[in-house]
């Protein structure tokens, strides 16, 4: 009955692909406008398509290809483009307030009261809400306020990390596309090892990847002579997103929790990419059971519009000094609506959709698995966030070359598939749909997938 339901929602002819050529004429021609007129420093500014409109997990172009979308906007549609929940909830609230600046609204309050309802441990209850228009605003507002409340300057973050493209934020991350040419960077950053247990750069042999890089923090943190000796907070992603969808063991956030107990140091999730049901909990930190001190999120919360926000305990948000961060547009009358819309979606218990996450995405690693490709290093993930290390060769873990990735991407986009690569060598294939995608629809734009990787 559910899966009836949510087919609804979609685009019934995906994938379908009708034009001669892909891109087609229409897309084509709106790709070179686009080239001509609008700034390509953009993440996908030359993928080879267009959209036009869009339904749940699937969209079309302007030549009329339907395609099946697998990235869920770089997990941003939570619930699925135009859910018609979400279309009433823009027109009837646009039909009594969409700006209000910072002054207090109705709509504001009514989401920072569920935003501290929906908060993990530790934060529930007992929270503050800033708001923000996109993650990497949220970074940068987690890193100045926990350098006011602490007293501290110094920063870590891990390898692998992407928290943003502004100053701060962008000094977080460490993807070279990011950095090269654009330092010097904010002083104070300090970068740790990820467990990216895949490609760990040390022995693992006695103890896990989680147990060196979170012991290692420890020591950074706790240990004289390390130059970490003012460190303010210690950020990090539930989940790796940008770095490979990475999903470490609950240990090495519980480590991470002693070690910034110890030292004094603010522990800062980063749940942009990794919350909002996408694990199969709202929260990626909530499968270790650590209580964060802050915490962002984005893209989820507000799909279809901006929305992003730090989470701050109550006793640490009362240490910033009032007017010191205007935000002209953040929590927008609209957005805010929006927020709360998508969050009952995620919680209606009818649709249950952060299990369905959780179960969902079980099946698809192994059916994923199942492929037996040699392409295919790796699968891991957690929920419906899911990453597919592609490799030339299984036994020396060689990233796949960037001419067989192209041959792949062609393939499965011409085929009405969107797919987005991420990893620190681009080689890993994200599964991360919308948590409403009907399962049909799934495993269509899996079949793709696979048919692409036996095609190389």
């Amino acid at each position: 009955m559910i899966e009836t339901e949510l087919e609804t929602l979609n685009f019934s002819d995906a994938p379908k692909m009708v034009s001669a050529t892909f891109p087609g004429p229409k897309s084509a021609a709106a790709l070179e406008q686009s080239a001509q007129t609008e700034s390509m420093a953009r993440g996908g500014g030359r993928m080879p398509m267009v959209m036009d409109r869009a339904l749940g997990a699937t969209f079309k172009d302007p030549d009329g290809n339907t395609f099946i979308d697998l990235s869920a906007g770089v997990g941003v549609s939570s619930v699925g483009r135009c859910h018609p929940r979400v279309v009433a909830a823009i027109r009837a609230q646009s039909e009594s307030l969409m700006h209000s600046m910072e002054v207090n609204s109705t709509k504001r309050t009514e989401l920072a009261a569920k935003i501290s309802e929906i908060a993990p441990d530790g934060l529930r209850g007992n929270c503050i809400t800033y708001f923000a228009q996109s993650g990497s605003d949220a970074l940068e507002a987690a890193v100045k306020f926990a350098r006011r409340v602490t007293g501290r300057h110094q920063i870590i973050a891990f390898h692998g990390a992407y928290h943003g493209i502004w100053h701060a934020s962008g000094s977080l991350t460490t993807g070279t596309n990011y950095r090269k040419g654009f330092g010097p960077f904010m002083a104070g950053v300090i970068h740790a090892p990820y467990p990216y247990a895949y490609r760990f750069p040390f022995d693992t042999t006695h103890k896990s990847a989680e147990q060196i890089a979170g012991e290692y923090v420890d020591y950074l943190l706790n240990t004289p002579y390390t130059a970490a000796d003012d460190v303010a907070a210690v950020i990090v992603e539930p989940v790796q997103g940008e770095g490979g969808y990475v999903p470490p063991s609950p240990e090495f956030l519980q480590l991470l929790r002693k070690a910034c107990d110890k030292s004094g140091a603010l522990l800062i999730v980063d749940e942009v990419q990794a919350g909002a049901g996408r694990t199969g909990k709202m929260w990626a930190v909530e499968h270790s059971s650590v209580k964060p001190d802050m915490m962002t999120f984005g893209k989820g919360v507000g799909g279809d519009v901006p929305m992003a926000g730090l989470v701050m305990r109550k006793d640490l948000a009362a240490k910033i000094p009032d007017g010191c961060a205007p935000n002209t547009f953040a929590a927008n009358s609209v957005s805010a609506a929006v927020a709360l819309t998508n969050i009952a979606i995620l919680q209606d218990p009818a649709l249950d959709l952060l299990n369905r996450a959780r179960t969902m995405g079980e099946e698809v690693q192994e059916y994923i698995r199942g492929f037996d490709s040699p392409w295919v290093g790796e699968v891991r993930g957690r929920g419906l966030m899911i990453g597919i290390e592609l490799v030339e060769n299984r036994a020396t873990r060689e990233p796949l070359n960037g001419a067989r990735l192209g041959q792949l991407m062609n393939y499965v986009t011409s085929h009405g598939v969107l797919m987005i690569p991420c990893g620190r060598y681009t080689n890993v294939m994200r599964v991360m749909p919308s948590l409403t995608i009907p399962r049909k629809l799934l495993f269509k734009a899996l079949d793709v997938f696979g048919e692409g990787l036996r095609s190389l």
